[in-house]
């Protein structure tokens, strides 16, 4: 195959398979997960918080479902085009993320100013990805680490809109995405990228339960 279409280290089947489980465990929870937060916001919530629900349960479930199709498929043309995919997924996810807890105080112009910096750096992230493909990649992480964490910025302000579980399960789920990046480059290593969708995954879950808490806690519920 060309040399243009270098995806790093082949996996063997064993750890295509471990990684396929993982990442459909994740998607089955993403699914049902997202479900339940819409329904609930459906109920309970305002219209833009029913807005960031809706963007925060498809950002995930897409996230995990290319991600999902990206690394069990066989290598191919068709692959290096899902890898665009999967990598600008990461973005959304990041991004959409962030919106339920940034919605909380977006009447604040910094907080408001930090959603749309967000989605602004999503979008040339995604424009990165899609037009350079397999180049910058140490940038991209660099970026995904970089949004991930720009929520200190506004940590003091937000925090007065979210229960006190709520910012620490970001904080929590924060640090397991980083400590995830360790085996993401980690390439050498046998099962890396299970190892890595596993952090995501857990980091994932965690960041699920701050959503649920911002929403029930918030509501009185």
């Amino acid at each position: 195959m060309s040399e243009l279409f270098n995806f790093g280290r082949r996996y063997d089947f064993h750890e295509i398979v471990a990684d396929g489980v993982i990442n459909g465990i994740g998607i089955i929870f993403a699914l049902i997960g997202a479900t339940a937060l819409i329904v609930y916001a459906t109920t309970w919530s305002s219209h833009g918080e029913i807005a960031a629900a809706w963007i925060y349960g498809l950002g995930l479930v897409l996230c995990l479902s290319i991600s999902f199709t990206y690394n069990i498929w066989p290598y191919s043309r068709t692959k290096w085009i899902l890898r665009r995919f999967d990598h600008s997924a990461i973005f959304i996810l990041i991004a959409a993320t962030y919106t339920p807890f940034l919605e909380r105080g977006a009447h604040d112009p910094w907080i408001f100013t930090m959603l749309i910096a967000l989605w602004a750096t999503a979008l040339a992230g995604i424009g990165l990805k899609c037009l350079f493909p397999g180049r910058y990649d140490r940038l991209a992480i660099l970026l995904y680490l970089g949004m991930g964490w720009s929520g200190v910025m506004v940590m003091e302000p937000i925090s007065q809109y979210l229960p006190s579980v709520t910012t620490w399960l970001i904080v929590i789920g924060g640090v397991i995405y980083s400590l995830g990046v360790i085996f993401h480059v980690w390439n050498r290593l046998r099962f890396q990228n299970a190892i890595w969708h596993g952090f995501v995954v857990a980091a994932a879950a965690v960041h699920y339960g701050a959503v649920m808490t911002c929403f029930s806690l918030s509501n009185g519920a």
